[in-house]
């Protein structure tokens, strides 16, 4: 059990579950990318750990880049996506859109917009975590580690309210019984 501010949360996934997660989703991209330079997009604050290790993992040439959105207030996402770093210049490359998780999409969406308008050759979307019931857009999700269900979860870069991203394991937000 661990408490972040005023929420308990309870273990949902080890580090070796993640682990294995993030090698199949490095040998998918080096498979569709290995005559490619991707750059890969991290999406700060919550992918910066996804990343690291999806970079151990990957075999091949690519370049790292980042940009910050901010979309979430507590344990809400918003509809409301704020830039707040850029990513630098991406024209006529192919992108590789690193997402700790993808809930609603709204956060998705904003960025496929800022992709078009950069004009880059191609880009897919990698995330470790995608909640399906949650997904309000038709926006492919081309690499997926884990399909969870629709509850908040800390850890491995995800947070809540700045807490808890450096914890190795996910956690999940403990059932309150009076509910």
């Amino acid at each position: 059990m661990v408490k972040l501010h005023d929420l308990e949360f309870e273990p949902y996934l080890d580090q070796q579950a993640i682990e294995s997660s993030v090698k199949i989703i490095a040998e998918h991209i080096y498979s569709d990318y290995q005559s490619k330079t991707p750059v890969f997009l991290g999406i700060l604050n919550g992918a910066f750990m996804f990343l690291s290790d999806l970079m151990k993992f990957y075999k091949g040439d690519c370049e790292i880049s980042f940009t910050k959105l901010a979309s979430y207030e507590g344990t809400s996402s918003t509809q409301n996506i704020n830039t707040l770093l850029g990513a630098g210049n991406l024209e006529g490359k192919d992108v590789i859109v690193v997402e700790d998780i993808v809930d609603t999409g709204h956060t998705l969406e904003h960025i496929v917009d800022v992709l078009k308008t950069e004009q880059v050759a191609s880009y897919k979307i990698a995330s470790l975590f995608f909640k399906p019931e949650a997904y309000l857009k038709s926006l492919p999700i081309d690499y997926i580690g884990l399909e969870i269900p629709n509850k908040f979860i800390v850890g491995y870069g995800l947070d809540y309210n700045g807490l808890g991203r450096n914890l190795s394991e996910i956690y999940q937000l403990k059932p309150n019984l009076n509910d």
